[in-house]
């Protein structure tokens, strides 16, 4: 995005157009609304947090629609919870501004489920296509169910087809279009995408592989007791099928309604290469299982122990309701903990960043002239970079320092009019170790590191070595393997922090090439 905008930043092997897997459309359409600001010439570090705002607004937007078509399809209460269960999630929290194609898919995906349970189905079909052609491929198996729908149920084969073709003219057409002008030659990034990721030998493995139970921990630290429920939902429905001839509608759509969320579980969850905003696009899900399965169980409840029958009809004035604020009250605590001590423990990268930008102005600390490169170093750390946005200006570099990492790490964009079609040189796809990425550590003005007890010869102690730097900023970090599993995930006040253990993330600034500057 920063290069889009300004000419200058980071390229990954995904976007050589040796491999082409990623799509310049997609950063393109998120661009409109930064280069009216950019017009006005306003801090970068602004553009950052104006897209994300943009794009809370965007989820919010599709999460009302949504919540609309969980209404007609399952009534006011379970749409009610479900809200609740978003509005106050963990995951939705982090996944609602991300800017990521995996989020992007996230919004189209309750775009197409509210509308497919709002019977507009052609609105369901461009939001499926726009999702998998714009976004991320794959969350097209999330439209599986709703083409049974339509094809087998409704039978509407030639209004399917139809839909479909107009899809692709509306999205397919322009992305090849955008996609082929940036690389300068024919790309069909989604296609491209598939391809790597099942049809290559070794696919995303290379990136590291976790166990079966990743997803599971993952789910439940952002959803807490809701992803539990969420999985309860089918079951319960059968019981309450059983126990209440009324409910035997909404169970048998149930089914069919949750089925999208198996199918993702069953294709991600059985892949040995896992991250966590693989499971962004499900997330709705998991509110809307879990809202289905509390107020399922509410009303079974009802249905055996309530002595009045006319109180059983998920009432809320049902004596068996303190289980919807029992489970509402456990939910909302816990996400509320997960993201303060998200916050507590893990804000420290974007302080020193911020702290950067500050001193960059300040020429009493930063004493190089305007014009002059400053190079600002990282090592372990590269991971945790935000973006070149939060560089203070175009003559800021971040630069890499070796490390303990044997893996590829971005280059910068040729310079120039060709940049993006220009072919990058040491770049591969296998995640091989490209020591052309690394920068000399003597050149360095700035370092930003983590200061950690253990050291090796790669990752020293930056901060130990006073006659070469000087601490100008440092923030506390949670120093997560050395902290109790618990507490590190969940805020207890005035407990947490008696298990959990913190250290310094610092902004360095080199003695040696200041005093260099200064003669």
């Amino acid at each position: 995005m920063h290069f889009i905008l300004f000419g200058s930043g980071f390229q990954t092997w995904e976007y050589s157009p040796v491999y082409a897997i990623r799509s310049y459309a997609y950063l393109a359409l998120h661009s409109f609304p930064l280069r009216i600001y950019n017009i006005l010439n306003v801090n970068k570090i602004f553009l950052f947090y104006f897209l994300r705002c943009i794009l809370g607004i965007i989820c919010a937007l599709a999460e009302l629609y949504f919540y609309k078509g969980v209404c007609k399809q399952f009534g006011a209460k379970i749409g009610q919870l479900m809200l609740w269960l978003m509005l106050f999630s963990t995951g939705m929290f982090i996944a609602c501004s991300s800017f990521l194609p995996s989020s992007f898919s996230m919004y189209l995906t309750m775009v197409a489920m509210g509308a497919w349970f709002l019977n507009n189905t052609h609105i369901a079909i461009l939001a499926v296509a726009a999702s998998a052609i714009i976004g991320w491929p794959f969350s097209a198996a999330l439209g599986i169910p709703i083409a049974c729908d339509i094809l087998v149920r409704q039978k509407k084969t030639s209004y399917f087809i139809y839909w479909c073709v107009i899809a692709l003219v509306l999205f397919l057409v322009p992305v090849v279009i955008i996609d082929s002008y940036y690389y300068d030659k024919l790309v069909i990034a989604p296609l491209n995408i598939i391809m790597y990721n099942i049809f290559t030998e070794h696919g995303p493995n290379i990136y590291g592989v976790e166990p079966f139970s990743f997803y599971f921990l993952n789910g439940f630290l952002n959803f807490n007791v809701a992803f539990l429920f969420a999985f309860l939902c089918l079951p319960i429905s059968l019981l309450l099928k059983v126990s209440q001839k009324q409910a035997q509608n909404s169970g048998l759509s149930l089914w069919l309604s949750m089925s999208p969320m198996f199918i993702w579980i069953f294709i991600f969850f059985t892949r040995p290469h896992k991250e966590e905003r693989f499971l962004y696009p499900i997330y709705p899900f998991f509110a809307l299982g879990g809202a289905v399965a509390v107020i399922y169980i509410e009303s079974t409840f009802c249905t055996y122990f309530s002595s009045k029958k006319a109180t059983c009809n998920l009432s809320f004035n049902c004596h068996y309701r303190t289980v919807t604020v029992v489970f509402t009250t456990v939910f909302t605590l816990l996400s509320l903990s997960r993201i303060f001590q998200l916050y507590e423990g893990y804000h420290a990268p974007i302080d020193v960043y911020l702290e950067l930008n500050q001193i960059a102005g300040n020429p009493d600390i930063h004493t190089l002239s305007p014009d002059k490169s400053v190079n600002v170093c990282v090592g372990k750390e590269w991971y945790r970079f935000p973006n070149s946005f939060f560089l203070p200006d175009k003559n800021w570099h971040l630069r890499f320092l070796q490390s303990e990492f044997k893996g590829q790490l971005p280059k910068p964009y040729y310079p120039g009019p060709d940049s993006t079609s220009t072919i990058p040189s040491h770049m591969n796809n296998m995640n091989k170790e490209e020591p052309t990425r690394y920068f000399n550590v003597s050149k360095c003005h700035y370092l930003i590191d983590l200061d950690i007890p253990t050291e090796t010869e790669l990752e020293p102690r930056y901060s130990e070595i006073i006659n070469e730097w000087k601490i100008l900023s440092s923030s506390k970090f949670l120093h997560s393997s050395k902290s109790h599993r618990i507490y590190r995930a969940f805020y207890i006040p005035f407990i947490s922090r008696n298990h959990c253990t913190y250290v310094n993330y610092n902004l360095l600034i080199s003695l040696r090439n200041m005093k260099t500057s200064q003669n």
